[in-house]
């Protein structure tokens, strides 16, 4: 993998707060060329660093005003491509991560309230094959929503912003 160099980290810095920021405006702040912004961004991409952009959309504002954590526990590890599968048929469920300790998996899911929740869990999520229990953590609030580090991790922490209500 190429090198990731100062500026390279710079630019991720800057348009990992705003995507969409134009390149010129980028270019400014770094004192280099907007073609220079250009080939460094194309080739962050290349490299897999920058794996996506575009829009973030709020669940609440489609009417999805339950965000909701489910460990999963299946009844063999082996069985976690399978229950992907079916997972993918959710459209509800918008991650999904195999991990270690007392699930087997961990999904997060958008419900519209509780009782979509509730159909969710007992007429998909326990249906399926492989499933032998759930745990279900609602999430009251998201307080903090940002990137990894991108600077040198030794370097001065800059403080993030909490949301209030």
């Amino acid at each position: 993998m190429d090198k990731i160099d100062h500026l390279d980290k710079k630019i991720l810095e800057i348009i990992s707060c705003n995507a969409r920021l134009p390149f010129k405006d980028v270019a400014a702040e770094c004192g280099i060329s907007r073609a220079a912004i250009h080939q460094r961004v194309q080739r962050l991409i290349d490299m897999g660093v920058i794996v996506g952009s575009g829009y973030h959309v709020n669940p609440a504002s489609l009417g999805y005003n339950t965000c909701t954590y489910v460990g999963i526990t299946l009844e063999r590890g082996s069985m976690y491509k399978e229950v992907v599968k079916e997972f993918l048929k959710i459209p509800e469920i918008v991650e999904c991560h195999f991990t270690t300790g007392p699930y087997t998996m961990l999904i997060k899911l958008y419900a519209r309230d509780n009782a979509h929740l509730m159909e969710l869990l007992n007429n998909c999520l326990q249906e399926i094959p492989g499933v032998t229990a759930t745990e279900t953590l609602i999430s009251l609030k998201q307080s903090i929503k940002k990137e990894v580090p991108i600077g040198n991790q030794h370097e001065e922490s800059v403080p993030q912003k909490i949301e209030e209500d």
